[in-house]
């Protein structure tokens, strides 16, 4: 293991040393090998983004997912890159705007929680702390990954410029720790993954589809009391980024159940509409369906059934047969 990481460790490093016009054009070729060659995830690219824009062309929608292809690869060059990029192309590259309210409330002493999506460069939004005051620490939730070594690798890397890395089962334990110690935290939440069937607690329009939502951002922000804020990223040209902090509330309590979260997605569907090409379309967001979790819901006790769907509904076909052969003895 140890060994591994090491070798890992040590290939990323040297890759990360070449300059980043040397990285774009080893993402060039990545690009016509993703998107020409192999076609990447392809069905699940076109279909998200055939059904998340059905007003728009063909013409329109392929141009969308070339611009995806091409913005994925620059992704992964960036990532390398971030190994070993310096402070000062750091800022140059990834700028932050707003965080003069962020860095005010800080100081007052109440921690804040963005909004972030899989959208734009996020890896790059742990330079944050360069731009914010030594009075808060800055930390992002993740899900660590199944493999370990990859996942130390990743929080190393993410951890460079003094971004915390915290576990999802941890955030609130580690939050406690920051607060008892009297440190206001910034906490960076990537809220567009796809929730558990049993995490499903609430559902909204988003890009044209019935979408289950993660909720937990919501309840750990108001439990915590931080300011909420969106992170809007936007790509000025290849290699830039801009992350503006929009203030949504300093009083999330004061948000009636899942407002925040509806607010959190308007948001991010404003975002993509603006450059679609910038969001993950291969990730296959839309694989819990409402109907499917209308079946595995039980309403009398409140659970979700999580055996093999064939399993669930042949024991309901059973069940509905008992009950009409009982009803007409």
């Amino acid at each position: 293991m140890n060994i591994l990481y090491r070798l890992a460790y040590g290939i990323w490093f040297l890759l990360s040393l070449l300059p980043l016009r040397v990285l774009y054009i080893i993402s060039d070729v990545f690009y016509f090998l993703l998107a020409k060659v192999v076609r990447y995830r392809h069905r699940v690219i076109e279909k998200n983004v055939r059904e998340s824009f059905p007003s728009l062309s063909d013409i329109e929608r392929r141009e969308i997912i070339g611009n995806f292809y091409a913005w994925l690869c620059d992704y992964f060059v960036e990532t390398l890159k971030l190994m070993t990029m310096s402070q000062r192309e750091m800022m140059r590259r990834m700028k932050f705007k707003g965080t003069e309210q962020v860095n005010q409330i800080l100081s007052e002493g109440q921690s804040v929680g963005v909004y972030l999506g899989h959208y734009g460069q996020w890896e790059w939004i742990t330079s944050l702390p360069y731009w914010i005051t030594a009075k808060g620490q800055c930390t992002q939730l993740y899900h660590p990954l199944e493999n370990k070594l990859f996942d130390k690798l990743f929080c190393e890397v993410r951890e460079k410029r003094n971004a915390k890395c915290i576990p999802m089962s941890e955030s609130l334990r580690k939050m406690a720790q920051f607060r008892a110690q009297g440190m206001p935290i910034v906490v960076g939440y990537i809220s567009d993954q796809v929730p558990f069937w049993n995490n499903i607690h609430h559902w909204l329009d988003f890009l044209h589809h019935d979408t289950p939502v993660i909720t937990g951002t919501e309840r750990i922000m108001k439990a915590a009391h931080q300011a909420v804020f969106y992170g809007d990223v936007r790509r000025i040209r290849r290699g830039y980024y801009t992350c503006e902090f929009q203030l949504i509330t300093r009083e999330p309590k004061a948000f009636p159940d899942f407002k925040l979260t509806d607010t959190y997605f308007h948001l991010l569907e404003e975002s993509i509409h603006r450059d679609p090409s910038l969001y993950l379309w291969s990730h296959n967001r839309w694989k819990r369906t409402h109907e499917e979790f209308n079946i595995r819901y039980d309403a009398e006790t409140g659970r979700v059934d999580l055996r093999d769907l064939d399993v669930i509904r042949a024991e309901r076909q059973t069940e509905e047969k008992a009950t009409y052969r009982s009803a007409n003895q």
